[in-house]
């Protein structure tokens, strides 16, 4: 395994020098495009009484996260080229393949260095990222706002029970504290309605739903009569109503798993949230891809003439695969792909590319 990789200081120098570009290009990028952000939203976030600055560098906070995840793997293409490139010119490359090691080896301490990334970026998505985006998105409904304490409610959800249907203007609370307000159940017989209940109130006892104050619309006869409190729905479980509205971006991979699972015993569709739930793992792995999509910078004399056209096919390489891969996502949440092929098509897709490109031009 070991005999991959060039010398040890070979590895650490290139490792090191690919890091740091990483980082250099990475803030440069992020500091840009969190300066734009930052101007397009600072007269909504002022715009409620009470903001200043203060509230914009929480916004920052909340918004710098998203922007560091969305230029990542863009960061590490470009100190790929800028890495290679360098290199190249400065007869490294050569060098290196004089010494008789293979444009593999040559590209491995790349490689490691991108693992490296991949699994920061992975954690780093998942435990912050998430978190802040959940937070944003409900700052973003109170219109910037103060937040509001009980960041479990929801609006406008529907759930299956068995035929029927039940709607909840409003859920509030986790668990066994749930509560349900503007409720309508649609009782329905092989596919046919057959009667309306509506419940200003429902609370959860533990192993069903009361109604209170309920009343009965019979679609046959047209009467309605009130109900007397009474226990229904045991079959419909709390998370059925919490987990209607599922923000990908939001939840953590364990979190968005368990969020798929839960509304897949709720017969709810599935097939968009499992598409993010894979991406979570391809996304942060597509770095690994840029080393091998950059290679053609890094080979071919630099008096040649080439090598700008050669840096310029490395960067249109990624690129291409950044298209593919926000193409690959936006068919699986139409439904036009399977999950596993809307989130790991594009990175198979381009791992042949690049090999092929790399074994028929150099190995």
């Amino acid at each position: 395994m070991t005999s991959f990789f060039p010398s040890a200081t070979i590895t650490w120098y290139m490792a090191r020098m690919f890091l740091v570009r990483i980082v250099a290009v990475l803030f440069a990028l992020a500091l840009v495009l969190q300066t734009l952000d930052l101007l397009g939203q600072s007269g909504d976030i002022l715009a409620h009484k009470g903001n200043g600055g203060a509230q914009l560098w929480f916004y920052v906070s909340l918004r710098l996260p998203q922007i560091i995840a969305f230029l990542l793997p863009f960061s590490v293409l470009l100190a790929t080229l800028i890495t290679l490139a360098t290199m190249n010119q400065n007869s490294e490359v050569i060098s290196m393949k004089a010494g008789g090691l293979s444009a593999h080896q040559v590209l491995a301490p790349l490689f490691l260095a991108s693992f490296v990334i991949t699994v920061t970026s992975f954690v780093f998505n998942d435990r912050i990222v998430s978190r802040a985006s959940a937070t944003l998105d409900r700052w973003e409904k109170v219109e910037y706002g103060p937040l509001p304490r009980d960041l479990a409610i929801q609006t406008n959800v529907w759930v299956r029970d068995g035929n029927n249907l039940v709607h909840a203007d409003e859920v509030r609370g986790r668990g066994r504290n749930i509560v349900l307000n503007g409720v309508t159940v649609y009782n329905r017989s092989q596919d046919a309605l057959r009667d309306v209940v509506k419940a200003p109130k429902v609370t959860y006892t533990g192993t069903g739903w009361r109604l209170t104050g309920a009343a009965r619309f019979d679609v046959a006869t047209g009467l309605q009569t009130p109900l007397p409190d009474a226990e229904v729905g045991k079959d419909v479980r709390p998370d059925q109503f919490t987990l209607a509205q599922v923000d990908s971006d939001g939840l953590s991979f364990l979190g968005l798993r368990a969020a798929i699972a839960d509304l897949d015993l709720a017969g709810r569709p599935t097939g968009s949230l499992k598409a993010d739930l894979w991406h979570k793992l391809s996304g942060p792995l597509s770095s690994m891809l840029m080393p091998l999509l950059g290679a053609v910078a890094a080979f071919g004399l630099a008096r040649s003439g080439q090598l700008f056209v050669r840096a310029v096919i490395g960067m249109g390489l990624g690129f291409a695969y950044f298209v593919a891969d926000n193409f690959g996502l936006a068919m699986g949440n139409l439904g036009a792909y399977p999950p596993w092929l809307a989130a790991w098509g594009p990175f198979a897709l381009f791992l042949l590319i690049g090999e092929t490109v790399l074994i028929r031009t150099e190995e």
